[in-house]
């Protein structure tokens, strides 16, 4: 099995590659410190992708197609506008439950499902409607823009945010990136 672990934070690298060495001595493990090596490389060899959550935002767009297979490193996990549909691993869990978590990943049979309730499934409208949020429009501006009502924005909007849980534009900008609505050097 083939794994690459993309993160600049070497600290983390080293310590990740440890654990899976453990976990299982056959694996290959390959360590990038940005994804411009990575790419250099042979980046669809890999059964796994181990990457930060910095890179996995900037580069969506190749990681979102590997979604099942990828793996996202998260400085702690509370309040987070990543979809809940990801892989993710906090790296500052104690290291017997991170052993744990990893082991998930190599010990089952097959792959494994990506979690569930990440995709509350936003109407193609209200996609619209996110869109122009992340673009710095007002909803007067959104309205104009869609020929829709103030107040059809405004519901739209409610709409979004119960379904995503995501109340910030902020949030809602960071939600749009990781789920490939937005590119993020548009933003």
């Amino acid at each position: 099995m083939e794994i690459a672990i993309i993160t600049p934070d070497t600290l983390s690298a080293v310590g990740l590659r440890q654990l899976l060495k453990e976990i299982d001595d056959t694996l290959t493990i390959r360590n990038f410190p940005d994804f411009g090596t990575f790419v250099d490389d042979t980046p669809d060899m890999y059964d796994w992708y181990f990457v930060s959550s910095q890179t996995y935002v900037i580069y969506n767009a190749f990681f979102l197609p590997r979604k099942e297979k990828t793996i996202i490193l998260m400085h702690g996990i509370g309040h987070t506008v990543l979809p809940a549909g990801n892989h993710i691993l906090n790296i500052f869990l104690p290291e017997s439950r991170m052993r744990m978590e990893l082991e998930k990943f190599f010990l089952q049979p097959g792959p494994l499902p990506l979690p569930e309730g990440g995709d509350k499934e936003l109407s193609d409208r209200e996609i619209e409607v996110l869109v122009l949020v992340t673009k710095g429009l007002i909803n007067k501006e959104i309205a104009d823009k869609l020929n829709i009502s103030l107040t059809t924005v405004i519901t739209h909007r409610k709409n979004i945010t119960e379904k995503l849980g995501i109340k910030s534009v902020s949030g809602l900008t960071m939600y749009a990136v990781m789920n490939g609505y937005v590119e993020a050097d548009r933003i």
